[in-house]
């Protein structure tokens, strides 16, 4: 079991999210990979994390390009910028970096749109609605970043036209790549998110992280 489960918060938060995502899967819907959020190091300090909280993603959030989102009946919709990891076989609990790292089989630009609808201080809650996902659009796969690969990689990020201010680290915002698909992995695994085989216990397809990363 992963080790974040023992922060109760967390714990109980997953469980809240189980359900959710059981209720979601029983309606139709189908797990098209995982998020994560708060990896930052202020908020992980801010909320008391040693690593990131993990959600999910359903094929019913993902969005073409040109899409239209209604906004009606929204508390606080944001758009954020995310880089999405697609992995080339499943990763198990437990697994190495050299393993996570041979996993990877490219890394890509996405955007996801979320929905600030409970207090940001609060861990179980936070986890409970799924970490506020809505939709995600995801931007083309670039296998020449296999492996997790950063190296001359940079990011432009523009709101109403106008340039907004990027970290040239892309991990300063999210934690290393490889670490966050080891510990996603771990947390797929545990038996409070993943109770039953139907559930995809263990396996780890594709996750987005919080920055959009393009090449120039």
């Amino acid at each position: 079991m992963s080790s974040t489960l023992a922060d109760p918060r967390i714990a109980r938060g997953m469980e809240r999210q189980n359900a959710l995502r059981q209720t979601r899967l029983a309606a139709g819907a189908k797990i098209v990979g995982w998020k994560v959020g708060f990896g930052a190091p202020a908020a992980k300090e801010k909320l008391r994390l040693a690593k990131p909280l993990v959600g999910f993603l359903l094929d019913r959030a993902l969005l073409l390009n040109d899409a239209e989102v209604s906004l009606r009946g929204w508390h606080k919709p944001v758009a954020e910028p995310e880089i999405a990891v697609y992995l080339a076989h499943d990763v198990a609990a437990g697994a190495d970096e050299k393993t996570a790292r041979a996993a990877i089989a490219a890394l890509g630009p996405a955007i996801e749109f979320a929905d600030i609808d409970c207090a940001m201080d609060d861990v179980e809650a936070i986890l409970s609605v799924d970490i506020f996902q809505r939709y995600v659009v995801l931007g083309p796969r670039d296998a020449t970043r296999a492996g997790g690969r950063l190296h001359g990689l940079t990011a432009r990020v523009a709101r109403s036209g106008r340039d907004v201010p990027v970290a040239p680290d892309l991990e300063s915002n999210t934690g290393r790549i490889v670490e966050i698909v080891q510990h996603v992995a771990d947390v797929a695994a545990a038996r409070a998110y993943a109770p039953d085989s139907s559930s995809l216990p263990g396996r780890l397809r594709r996750l987005c992280s919080s920055m959009q990363a393009t090449t120039p």
